[in-house]
């Protein structure tokens, strides 16, 4: 996460940002809207990993030729309630919110929607789709495979795995939505570059040397990445089950096989959507039932008085309140990294002129 002291830049700014830099590599205006949505929505929550820090990578994608900001998205094909998306190498905020659309739509139709999308790229958090399918009254599932491998099987020395990402989400009679988004790693590649950024060494427990030693130093993990799965064989398990929803069932390239990714990516990602009425019969008694479950876990007795009891998504909400009033901090590093990009594509930096009120 940026340093809260760091520099604030309000969430307008923000997106005015981002959206110069997409629409300066080429995207059409709809797509660099969608793409900077999702990016900011990111950043509001806290998810900095995910936000506009994304953009070096993308950069470097659309330099090599992994990835292109003009893709000719299609639906391959739909059979009502499921559908699969090919990406055509583009970035995957796109056919991602294309999908979430779809399966909302279905879902009302039919109790349960699931969309596949292959030939993608990142798509950023996976929690910002499943939150939009809450926001609609929806249970959400979200998993994304990833280009890269890292996770290490448990007792093995070579990555295997990407970060594997699920999210869920469901829908809340008052307040914001239960919302898990985790990588099924102990720690998401995201991480690792914001402590690089930080100048910081890597907790114990985070990544491993090819000795099975712990790595600390955020530099020479992402230059050999081997990270711990969550949890141990838990999450190795969790992360093989990601592929298999993001990978094996789209027909996207599959991370423990490909070894060095190719030229085009070929992410898949995985998107089910669940209507509560059409399944118990009555949504608001389900949103009633999921209030008094998280307030339950809520009233838990804390250990420490100072610090109540969560449930996952409250962190976010949290920071998205305090960001949205103050403003979203920027560090140097990524003002230096975001003002080069956008002079090499042509486009207007806005930092520097620009802030918000503390």
């Amino acid at each position: 996460m940026q340093s809260e002291t760091a520099e604030r830049v309000d969430s307008a700014t923000w997106r005015r940002q981002a959206l110069a830099i997409l629409s300066a590599w080429g995207m059409s205006d709809a797509h660099a809207a969608v793409t900077a949505d999702v990016l900011v929505a990111a950043d509001l929550m806290g998810i900095d990993s995910h936000g506009l820090t994304l953009l070096p990578l993308y950069d470097q994608q659309l330099g090599n030729g992994g990835a292109t900001a003009t893709p000719n998205i299609e639906v391959v094909h739909d059979m009502g309630a499921v559908a699969l998306i090919d990406g055509d190498a583009g970035f995957g905020q796109v056919p991602g919110m294309m999908a979430v659309d779809m399966a909302a739509e279905r879902a009302g139709r039919f109790g349960i929607s699931a969309i596949s999308i292959r030939n993608s790229n990142h798509y950023g958090a996976a929690g910002v789709y499943v939150r939009r399918l809450a926001e609609q009254g929806l249970v959400g599932i979200s998993t994304s495979s990833v280009w890269r491998a890292g996770i290490v099987p448990t007792g093995g020395l070579a990555p295997k795995l990407g970060t594997n990402p699920i999210a869920f989400a469901a829908p809340s009679a008052r307040g914001q939505p239960f919302l898990l988004d985790m990588a099924t790693s102990t720690a998401a590649i995201g991480k690792l570059k914001l402590a690089q950024r930080a100048e910081t060494e890597l907790p114990e427990g985070w990544a491993l040397t090819r000795d099975g030693l712990p790595q600390r130093d955020p530099n020479l993990a992402l230059l050999d990445p081997l990270l711990a799965p969550l949890g141990g064989h838990k999450g190795y398990g969790l992360a093989t089950m990601v592929e298999v929803l993001s990978s094996v069932l789209s027909g996207a390239a599959l991370t423990p096989l490909r070894g060095a990714p190719g030229q085009k990516h070929d992410v898949g990602h995985f998107i089910l959507a669940l209507d509560p009425a059409m399944i118990r019969g009555s949504r608001a008694a389900f949103e009633a039932d999921l209030d008094r479950m998280v307030d339950g876990l809520r009233a838990t007795d804390p250990i420490d008085p100072a610090h109540p009891v969560m449930v996952a998504g409250d962190p976010e909400y949290a920071r998205e309140a305090d960001r949205l009033a103050h403003g979203i901090p920027l560090s140097a590093k990524l003002a230096a990294q975001l003002r080069e990009i956008a002079e090499r594509a042509g486009a207007a930096f806005l930092f520097e002129r620009e802030s918000a009120p503390t």
